[in-house]
This record gives structure tokens, sequence and C-alpha cells, in this order.
């Protein structure tokens, strides 16, 4: 098992740092959150092109760069870190339905246009107690309540039901054109990630993979809760990076706040939560490459340890800002919204633990 991050996911993640650095910074951040576009489509494309982010876990026969999960979490966790409105995680999510679906005939369609980022897709997450689409006389009809970057993709993996009551669930592909589907963009807490919902009536689709595509549904989500960890990670720690340096230069009563004992402990605690963390993402990253057999129970409890993690390092980053951290003006309440967001992207923190206890043999 390696945990630690190779040279060149290093090199990968130093070079997204920097390039966001540049053409993303926080000021442009607010720009686009607070404009009535989802993401900067010059940004997205340079991403995609000179980066080839899109692309880097499509593998090389359909114009993808076939890396690894663990190098695609190299560049979410500064993604995550830059709070960077683009759609690439919505994309990673629907390359991992594809991928997971084994329908090669669907993957040389649909993966080229999405390695090269012309093609924006999203894939419709079934959480727990949503409702779900459904398969009728050919077409989709029910709803999706919230997908992500769902108003603007050019393609919808959706998994729904294939017939009443508890049938099983397919994949299926549907142009985010087509007729009868409504789009519905939602007013979310975190503006940096924008959602929608979807409303089938009637929606032509292309099914993707077997007639009961649980097993991919559920290799989908498992990968995508290793890429979400990924970024959750990366907004962690530039949340402790920031109050670090705040406690450095913050003086109260005439010392700096760094040196007074409940600061010092609330940051160590900070610290050692994001070193969990850490752990707990990379392992999932891992077993997503290297140890299949263990990607289930990896990716459950990275969602049931990261959601709550980011949160609480996100809360107290906030806190302990003193008054400033209050401010619309500050950076505070972006992390703030972004890693509650973050915790329910997926569901509810409840769903992860009870998925994960199951995994375990606990339930009986």
């Amino acid at each position: 098992m390696r945990l630690i991050p190779t040279e060149e996911q290093r090199d990968l993640a130093a070079a997204v740092r920097a390039f966001l650095a540049d053409h993303a910074p926080m000021a442009e951040v607010r720009r686009v959150a607070e404009s009535d576009a989802s993401y900067d489509a010059r940004l997205w494309e340079r991403l995609s092109g000179e980066l080839g982010l899109a692309g880097l876990i499509v593998p090389e026969e359909y114009g993808g760069s076939g890396a690894g999960h663990a190098d695609l979490a190299a560049a979410l966790e500064e993604l995550g870190a830059a709070l960077t409105p683009s759609p690439l995680l919505a994309t990673v999510l629907a390359t991992g339905a594809l991928l997971a679906s084994g329908d090669g005939a669907a993957a040389r369609d649909l993966l080229p246009g999405i390695a090269s980022g012309a093609t924006v897709a999203t894939f419709t997450v079934p959480v727990p107690g949503d409702p779900c689409a459904r398969l009728r006389d050919g077409a989709l009809h029910g709803t999706a309540p919230r997908v992500l970057n769902g108003a603007d993709a050019g393609l919808v993996v959706v998994a729904a039901a294939t017939g009443e009551g508890d049938s099983p669930l397919g994949l299926f592909a549907v142009e985010g054109d087509a007729a009868g589907l409504t789009r519905t963009p939602l007013n979310v807490l975190d503006l940096t990630r924008p959602q929608a919902r979807l409303d089938f009536d009637g929606v032509p689709a292309r099914r993707i993979g077997p007639g009961d595509a649980g097993e991919a549904v559920a290799r989908a989500l498992d990968l995508a809760a290793v890429a979400l960890a990924a970024e959750q990670l990366g907004g962690m720690r530039r949340c402790l990076d920031a109050i670090v340096e705040y406690a450095k230069l913050r003086v109260q009563f005439g010392r700096y706040v760094g040196s007074f004992q409940g600061v010092k402990h609330r940051l160590a605690d900070m610290h050692c939560v994001l070193e969990q963390a850490e752990a707990v993402a990379r392992h999932a990253a891992w077993a997503a490459d290297e140890a299949p057999g263990e990607l289930p129970v990896a990716a459950a409890f990275a969602q049931s340890y990261l959601g709550r993690a980011y949160f609480q390092v996100a809360r107290d980053h906030l806190l302990l800002h003193g008054g400033i951290g209050f401010t619309w003006e500050h950076d505070a309440h972006l992390y703030y919204k972004r890693a509650k967001g973050d915790e329910l992207l997926l569901g509810a923190p409840r769903h992860h633990r009870a998925r994960l206890a199951e995994r375990l043999g606990l339930l009986v």
C-alpha cells in the first residue's frame, strides 16, 4: 500500500496549484460564483486542454491520459483548496459511471468528447431517500432533485429504476437538450458548486451497460466518494493553513492569538483531524487503483469520515478568525458552505455510516 504521493503526483499538484493561483484566485472565484454563469468557460477549456484534467482517468484508447485515481485525487485536492467553480467533479462522476458500466460502445462514443473537455457531463447520484427516475415504455420519467452542473451538462448519465417497485437500477445516457428534459437551477448554499433539478417526462435515453447495473452504480458511487474526499482534503488543508497564518499575525491584549492555550489546542485538534483525513483519503484513492476488493469499505469510510471532518475544520477556521470570519468579505464562509454542501452531496453521513457497517458485516 502506498499512501505517499509519487513525484509525478506532486508535480501534477504543483502545476494545478500554480495555474489556479494565476488564473482563478479567490477574487475570480467570487466573481464567477456571484454571476449568472456556473463556471468560467475559458478556464474550463484551459483546465481540460492545457492540463488535461477532464481526461485524466479516461483510458488512452478513448482520448484520455489513462492515469489513475490517485493522480486524479492530486489534482482535485488543489481544486478543492482553491474552491474553483468548474464542472470537473461532475464530469469525473459521469466518467466513473461510464467506465464502471463496462459498455465499450458507449465508451467509444462518449468518452472522447469528455476527455477533450468539449462535453460537460454529469451523473445523477442516487441518494437514499431521494426520488429516482424510472424507465417506462422505453423512456425516462421522474425527477433527479439535485444534480451537479445539471443545468449546463451536455451529457447526463442517469441512474434510473428499470421498472416499477424495487426494480434494479440501470444506467442511461441522456443528451442535455433531449426532448422532455426540464432543467431548473437551484438556489444552493454553496455558490461555487451549482446544482439543478432535472425532470424527465418521456425523455429518450440510451441504455449503458447491462439491464441490471446495480454493481456498476455501486462502483460509480464508490469512485465518486473517492473523488469528493480528495476535494474535501484540499479544502481542509487550506483552512488550517489560513488560520495558522492568521494566528501568527493577529494580536489581542498585546499578544499573538496563536500564543493563547485555547487557540493552540484548537489548532492542534484541527491538525490531527487533517492528518487522519489525509490517510483515509489516500487509502481510498489507492484502493480505487490497486485493490478493487477493498474499495467498497475504503470509499464508505472516506465519506463517513471526511464529510464531518471537513465541516469541523471549516467551522473552527471560521470561528477562530473571530468577528471578521463572519463577514461576507472574508473567505471563511465560502469554505464553511462548501464543507456543508460536500457533507451532504452524496447523501447524509448516516447513509455512509450505514453503508460502511453493512460492508463490514456489522448489520444483522
